[in-house]
């Protein structure tokens, strides 16, 4: 796949698309039939409609935009006719409109479980239903106002389902196919350049193979990320995939587990000392080149293998099944060799599977059995806890959500028609597709779009003005600029919120006719639109008043809580405490839940102004990203070391409680260390300057010497600076012991499984090491971090 051109396709692809939709609403609301367009009264929220529809959309994610049509009419629709008829329209002031369109609101954004494009549609709906009526006065039709706005919503979707089917239909599982194989390219390609460094004879060609295998793991992020956003369309236009297992159906899901494994590898390799690596021999060699085969083969399975090509999958051949897994027992477990037995962990799990790794024995099914029991037992417990907690969430997310929405339309709905009552449209509109149900950088978006709204604008102007003529042919110049916005939206500047309002500014100029003179039409369309920003804006600040900055400050401190309580599960769990795999495993859900929150928050952090805030240290907190996300994966690959050896070692006549009292102290102790840390990296962020720091604990009668080695006026050194030798000398002590496993190990003999059994036991123990030093590392790291931010903010003077 050409990486620069693949762009360019995609967004003219997506441009053509949306041209299509919006010059059949353009001939219909223009040229076609008089019955037709008496029905059609409002063809702006036609070009609205279509724009939230067909931009960057496949079939399937059209087809769920007209399902959302039709749900937000008829939720829209009935309510509407009935408070029309009971008010009646002419009773309906400015106030009064408001009040409905607030309460409106707030009964639309109440339920979590519909879509935020069925919201957005929804609240354009009520704006237009009750401004009209204010706007109309009595003349406004109890039933065919409503009916007006539901037939110009309608033509929206229907003119996107026929720009999806034009030329031919633009499917999601088809794109969806055609990633999943661009993908396996891209691992393929990745796989190859780390296998080549693996086996290179000097560091700088290892170091340049490294960072062009860097180079493609961009590219594969990104492929995933687009296979992740095409399931929902996928899975609507092939809707019995619904219904079977989330892997099964979601291509994207096994394709993580690869990425992570490859990552692995390249994590390997960049600690690695030297090259050529001290272990490499031709017989390895040829292990790695057969073991590279299989690996590629897997990845052209996976990509046939998806639901709807299932039957066209492959079968693996027989020449690169037969041979057996790494031949480790001949290999010294020294400390150099720990970078070069991780790789073969990773490329182990990329081969065969995390499932193949971790054999299904009698202890295994037995152990399955009574948790099934225990699961069947609390069901009832885990079903009222489910309640509780979606009571908890409804009451707390959607409520605020719900507010902020109904506020915020109703002072825009109230504002704008004071000041412009002709075009009070424009203010509720304008917020109404604003929406998102998250936090959002809501500075950077309202001036996306207040300067969005300004270019497309002052387009339509300029246009008109050059044509005036031609009337019937300005249509035409929007068809450039549909294709520069689509663009525009991808851009860093200005965003989906910058582009949509662009292409939506230029549409309601140049796509209607009788709204007047443009110039004096766009400048009040200008006026009511900031207005309706003004609004939306002082809404998220009154509910929302942290700052990004904050929040990031906060999740960090949460992340790291989490990333705690996930060290001492694993550390109950070695002790084989009351503790389940499927507990650890949720621990690390959660951890990786507040790693997305807290990449969420610095990134909105980012973009937030500072007005008379401390600037944010955005490489403080994206270096401290980095760290936790590497944390986040060794502690996946750790867990699977652990339950592998806890459960394998008993097959061989190997006592577990003999491996683990030769490794739990050092691994306890390692993780008590790294908690400490992190709990004391946890008080400081909550602390606002190294003086108040000191206040403390000289209120605690403690030295602030021995916290933190110097006073606020120098330098910051970090927390365990003196003990870093001492960690290094647990490493020491753990590959020692693992020696001793190793050559228990491989003092014994047996048949050929057990013989791969025992090779897999060094495998696991050396990448155990490898994990546990790296997670110390990383963690040594972000306290380093930790303290440059600290400084950083004192020199602020903080």
């Amino acid at each position: 796949m050409d990486t620069y051109q693949a762009p360019w396709r995609l967004r003219l692809g997506s441009a053509f698309r949306t041209v299509l939709a919006c010059t059949i609403v353009g001939c219909t609301t223009l040229y076609g039939p008089e019955p037709v367009r008496r029905f059609l009264t409002f063809p702006a929220f036609s070009y609205v409609t279509t724009i939230l529809i067909v931009s960057d959309a496949k079939l399937g994610d059209t087809l769920r935009g007209c399902w959302n049509v039709l749900c937000a009419s008829i939720q829209v629709m009935l309510p509407s006719m009935l408070s029309l008829w009971l008010i009646g329209p002419s009773r309906f002031s400015r106030g009064l409109a408001a009040m409905a369109v607030a309460l409106s609101s707030f009964l639309i954004a109440l339920p979590d479980s519909t879509h935020l494009m069925l919201k957005r549609i929804a609240f354009g709906q009520t704006v237009i239903v009750y401004v009209g009526a204010v706007i109309e006065g009595a003349e406004t039709g109890v039933i065919i106002h409503p009916i007006h706005v539901a037939m110009s919503t309608s033509l929206g979707a229907l003119a996107s389902i026929l720009a999806m089917l034009f030329p031919y239909p633009h499917l999601a599982y088809r794109e969806v196919k055609k990633t999943c194989r661009f993908y396996a390219e891209n691992a393929s390609s990745r796989l190859n350049l780390l296998v080549e460094a693996f086996c290179a004879q000097d560091n700088m060609t290892a170091h340049n193979l490294i960072t062009e295998a860097r180079f493609f793991s961009k590219t594969g992020a990104k492929l995933l990320r687009s296979i992740k956003d095409q399931h929902e369309g996928m899975l609507w236009e092939k809707p019995w995939l619904r219904f079977l297992k989330p892997k099964r159906s979601d291509p994207g899901e096994k394709f993580q587990e690869m990425e992570m494994q490859i990552q692995g590898m390249e994590l390997a390799l960049t600690t690695c000392t030297s090259f050529p690596v001290r272990m490499m021999n031709e017989e390895l060699q040829g292990v790695l080149q057969i073991s590279k085969k299989q690996i590629a083969l897997k990845l052209e399975q996976a990509t046939c293998s998806v639901p709807f090509d299932a039957a066209t999958a492959p079968e693996t051949k027989g020449e690169y099944t037969d041979r057996s897994s790494w031949n480790l027992k001949a290999i010294s477990t020294i400390h150099e060799d720990l970078s070069p037995f991780f790789f073969f962990f990773c490329m182990e799990l990329l081969q065969d599977g995390p499932e193949c790794i971790v054999k299904n024995g009698e202890e295994a099914k037995i152990q399955e059995s009574s948790q099934s029991k225990k699961q069947g037992k609390g069901r009832v417990k885990q079903l009222w806890c489910s309640l509780l907690s979606f009571s908890k969430r409804l009451a707390s997310e959607n409520l605020v959500f719900a507010i902020k929405c109904s506020l915020s339309l109703g002072l825009a709905v109230l504002f704008g028609l004071i000041y412009n009552k002709e075009n009070g449209y424009w203010s509720g509109l304008t917020v109404a597709i604003s929406f998102v149900t998250g936090r959002q950088a809501t500075f950077t978006v309202a001036n996306a779009r207040a300067q969005g709204t300004a270019m497309g604008s002052v387009y339509g102007i300029l246009c008109c003005f050059i044509f005036q003529k031609l009337k019937d042919f300005r249509f035409l110049l929007l068809l450039p600029w549909i294709i520069f916005t689509s663009f525009l939206r991808h851009s860093r500047m200005y965003g989906q919120a910058g582009g949509i309002a662009a292409v939506i500014g230029a549409l309601l100029i140049l796509g209607r006719k009788n709204y007047g003179t443009p110039s004096e039409f766009a400048i009040a369309r200008i006026t009511e639109a900031t207005i309706g920003l003004i609004c939306f804006t002082t809404v998220e600040i009154l509910l929302h008043p942290a700052r990004s900055a904050t929040l990031a400050k906060r999740e960090l401190s949460r992340t790291l809580g989490t990333l705690q309580d996930c060290f001492q599960v694993i550390a109950l769990y070695t002790n084989q405490k009351e503790i389940s795999g499927e507990q650890t495993r949720e621990k690390q859900k959660k951890l990786k839940y507040h790693v997305r929150e807290l990449e969420n928050f610095i990134a909105e952090a980012e973009l937030e102004p500072n007005f008379w805030f401390l600037p944010f240290h955005c490489s403080s907190y994206n270096k401290l990203l980095r760290s936790v996300y590497k944390m986040a994966d060794l502690l996946t690959f750790t867990i699977h070391q652990i339950e592998f050896l806890s459960q394998e070692s008993q097959r061989l006549g190997i006592n577990w409680e003999e491996i683990r009292e030769q490794i739990n102290n050092d691994v306890v102790h390692l993780m008590d260390k790294t908690g400490s840390l992190l709990k004391c990296l946890d008080e400081e962020l909550l602390v606002k300057s190294l003086a108040e720091l000191e206040k403390e604990l000289q209120m605690k009668n403690v030295s602030p010497d021995l916290e933190l080695g110097k006073s606020p006026n120098t330098d910051v050194s970090p927390r365990l600076g003196p003990e870093e030798n001492s960690i290094a000398e647990i490493g020491k002590s753990f590959l020692q012991n693992t020696m001793g496993v190793a050559d228990k190990t491989e003092g014994t003999e047996g048949n050929e499984v057990e013989e791969n059994l025992k090779s897999q036991m060094v495998l696991f123990l050396s990448s155990l090491g490898f994990c546990l030093n790296n997670l110390k590392r990383e963690a040594t790291e972000m306290e380093k971090e930790i303290a440059e931010l600290l400084k950083w903010r004192t020199q602020q003077g903080m």
